[in-house]
């Protein structure tokens, strides 16, 4: 629901991140549904909200009901219409007020870090192939970062890039730097076969 001064409804806030979040992809230009969820599933808005394509559409609907985007249909031979959405004018100054309200704190969940709070009950190889898969992980992250970080320099996702890129290289360097310690801890509440390997 808009207020007077033309803002996005924080009655729940995953629904406003995703309206803000489409908001945000459409100032850079037109897209579809599916790109918006492309670009907020591995690429560039990826480390910012979490939107789920049952989370997009309800929100690109109700944006375009409160008239904060448009979108027109596109055809391509062969090909089924899409729906390209655009931002208006409204949804511009709709996006300067959210960004001028403050933020959530940071929320790390983790499952990879459920597994290594309760490493003594997991096979000391599951924690080790863990341990590898997520620097692994993190080392294509920082790489990807890095590649879009050049691409950009000098501007605010270049900035973001760069926050984002830092976070990385700490777990990496910690987990790097620290596995040996939950390596020894691995398996060691595991009996008869549960500790066999």
């Amino acid at each position: 629901m808009l207020g007077a001064h033309t803002r996005i409804d924080a009655a729940e806030n995953d629904v406003m991140n995703v309206k803000t979040l489409c908001l945000g992809v459409l100032e850079l230009g037109e897209a579809s549904g599916y790109e918006i969820r492309k670009m907020t599933q591995d690429g560039r808005f990826s480390h910012f909200v979490d939107a789920s394509y049952g989370a997009i559409y309800p929100a690109l609907s109700a944006l375009e009901a409160d008239g904060l985007v448009s979108w027109r249909e596109e055809r391509h031979p062969g090909r089924p219409e899409r729906k390209v959405y655009s931002i208006t004018e409204r949804g511009r100054v709709a996006l300067i007020a959210a960004l001028n309200e403050e933020t959530r704190d940071d929320v790390i969940k983790s499952e990879f870090l459920f597994v290594l709070r309760f490493c003594e009950l997991a096979r000391p190889s599951h924690v080790k192939s863990e341990l590898d898969r997520r620097i692994a992980w993190l080392e294509a992250q920082l790489a990807r970062l890095e590649e879009a970080r050049q691409s950009g320099c000098g501007t605010a996702s270049s900035f973001a890039q760069g926050y984002g890129q830092a976070i990385y290289r700490a777990m990496h360097e910690y987990l790097v730097g620290n596995r040996h310690d939950i390596e020894d801890i691995a398996g060691r509440g595991l009996i008869g076969r549960d500790a066999a390997e």
